[in-house]
């Protein structure tokens, strides 16, 4: 049923947009010896996100459904916890890899149902969306490695 899919998608763009606003308030105010470095990673991480927020609301709207816009809304439905705490360097990276984490499922549970629902061009972007995800995953791991 393709409610269940705008769900799912809904769900995909909230949770991508918090996943965005954490990663550029980490490039905000990111402390340490390896400043540069992390500064810098989380510059090129929220804008590689940012950038895929308004695909995923034309896809919703494709699917003859509204996009919701509004922090009220992209927090009830955000399974991307809010911080408002400044955390070290690596534990900006551990939580963002947590977060991640919660994104590729999320983003696996849409593409499921794009599968059943035969929406084949959704599933497509999500399995490419999936893919990015993995390597942010990949890089992250790799930063908190030691």
């Amino acid at each position: 049923m393709k409610s269940e899919l705008v769900e799912r998608m809904k769900i995909v763009l909230a949770s991508s947009f918090a996943f965005y606003l954490k990663a550029h308030y980490f490039h905000w105010n990111v402390e340490g010896s390896n400043f540069p470095q992390y500064h810098e990673f989380f510059g090129k991480l929220y804008e590689e996100v940012f950038s895929s927020v308004d695909d995923i609301a034309e896809h919703i709207r494709a699917l003859d459904a509204y996009a919701p816009g509004s922090f009220s809304r992209f927090k009830e439905l955000s399974n991307v916890l809010d911080e408002t705490a400044v955390p070290s360097g690596i534990m900006m990276c551990k939580k963002l890899l947590d977060d991640n984490d919660t994104i590729i499922s999320n983003l696996q549970y849409a593409y499921s149902e794009a599968e059943k629902t035969k929406e084949l061009g959704i599933a497509n972007y999500l399995q490419d969306r999936i893919d990015i995800h993995k390597k942010h995953g990949w890089m992250l791991r790799s930063i908190i490695k030691a």
